[in-house]
């Protein structure tokens, strides 16, 4: 048993279910000694009684009284035919005693007159029977009736005890992946400071791990621009000699490997930058305006492709983001559904305010996203399984970035309407200042 509420429940269940168990026990076990008392005071009264009187073979029982209200006097040794004390003994020694099997057990009472004969007064065990069966019945059955609500509440006060621990685990669900803030102890259970200390520390040390990692990122891909550049230049240069036909093809890949190489030095920039949280967010900047000023440098590459990439909707929405952030999203977005998209498909845009948020959606006709690679897709360095040898797998990432920064989120889905295709679209919470100089464009 792995949960520790049920170890919890169950040993606390036994211990109240074991505790009622042997309080009825002791409760049946102290009734019959005092029944048993009661039925022998009787009995030693009866016998004095019997021993003044000097009377034999006496029933003290009335024919309307209850069998086991019987009581019967006999003188050992002169026993009527059927009487209770025909199988005693005549020796039987003074005092107390049960006698009998079963239903028909009785308690004898001997004792022996002035003139030498020996008396058995016997009664009965049935009435002690009956008394200690109802005193047992009026103590168990409450607490029968009780056991439910003792368990009921038994659970409860466990899920009680338990809840600031789903409440702590609840505030790190719903914390973003980069918030790594330490959690606070006011107002925690003293139980659960230990824990909440070595989360802080964990916290602690993937908050500086984080850290170096982007330092590095971002110095490693600064440094390397300088020689990347002087690579492209170097490339350049030997484009303009003359030089053999067979060597032109090398040439261009050599010129296109360096084109990739400062293509990812660059996206590894972005990543850094936005990953740190640097883009300065300003009040009232248009995402629709970013979207056409991105779409229309697109144009070119898309004619190149035979794509038709243009507005199906682009209607007034403002964002609390710097526009560069929103265009370098924007970009990335757009040229991740260009390389995709095969010749002479589409791609439609659509940028418009829904719910107190800013919407920006791309459709293409690319081959979409395998179902096992759709939730990891947005994670630096994955590209999935349809991509081209330039792509470097940090485009969407740094999407996801930007939109995060901005309080936002990406939701990539494959479309339903077509057998293939991707749905982009980035929600970012629309800036209280609405515009109204954007039109639809078609």
């Amino acid at each position: 048993m792995r949960s520790v509420r049920a170890r919890l429940f169950v040993g606390l269940s036994v211990l109240v279910v074991g505790t009622n168990i042997g309080f009825g026990l002791l409760s049946y076990r102290r009734a019959a000694e005092e029944a048993t008392e009661l039925q022998d005071a009787v009995l030693h009264q009866v016998g004095r009684f019997a021993v003044q009187a000097g009377g034999t073979g006496l029933d003290l029982t009335d024919a309307q009284d209850e069998p086991e209200f019987r009581v019967v006097i006999e003188v050992l040794g002169a026993v009527r035919p059927g009487s209770p004390l025909a199988g005693v003994p005549g020796d039987t020694p003074d005092g107390i005693s049960t006698v009998g099997k079963g239903g028909g057990r009785w308690r004898l009472l001997v004792r022996t007159r002035p003139d030498g004969k020996r008396v058995g007064i016997a009664q009965s065990t049935a009435s002690r029977d009956e008394r200690v069966r109802d005193t047992l019945l009026q103590t168990l059955v409450p607490l029968l009736l009780l056991l439910p609500c003792l368990l009921l509440l038994v659970g409860v006060i466990i899920q009680a005890s338990f809840r600031p621990l789903s409440v702590l685990a609840g505030r790190l669900d719903a914390r973003p992946p980069d918030d790594l803030r330490t959690l606070p102890a006011e107002g925690v259970a003293v139980e659960l400071l230990p824990f909440i200390d070595a989360i802080n520390r964990l916290l602690g040390r993937v908050g500086e791990m984080v850290e170096h990692r982007r330092r590095f990122v971002a110095d490693a891909a600064h440094e390397l621009r300088t020689p990347v550049t002087a690579l492209t230049v170097q490339a350049e240069n030997l484009s303009r000699l003359g030089m053999p036909a067979e060597a032109l093809p090398r040439l261009a890949a050599l010129q296109g490997g360096i084109r990739r190489l400062g293509h990812l030095l660059e996206q590894l920039l972005s990543l850094a930058r936005y990953e740190e949280g640097t883009a300065a967010a300003t009040a009232g900047t248009s995402l629709d305006a970013a979207a056409r000023d991105v779409v229309a440098a697109m144009i070119p590459a898309a004619d190149e492709r035979s794509t038709d990439l243009g507005f199906s909707r682009n209607e007034p929405a403002d964002v609390r983001a710097d526009p560069t952030s929103l265009r370098v999203m924007i970009r990335n977005l757009l040229d991740n559904a260009l390389r995709h998209t095969p010749g002479g498909g589409r791609i439609d845009v659509e940028v418009y305010a829904e719910a107190g948020f800013a919407v920006f959606r791309a459709t293409d006709d690319g081959p979409g996203i395998a179902a096992d690679e759709i939730d990891r897709i947005l994670d630096p360095f994955v590209r999935g399984g349809h991509v081209e040898t330039d792509s470097t797998g940090l485009g969407l990432s740094i999407v996801r970035s930007v939109a995060e920064a901005c309080g936002g989120s990406v939701v990539l889905a494959n479309r339903t309407d077509r057998p293939h295709g991707l749905v982009a679209t980035v929600r970012i919470p629309a800036a209280s200042e609405a515009r109204s100089d954007s039109a639809v464009i078609p």
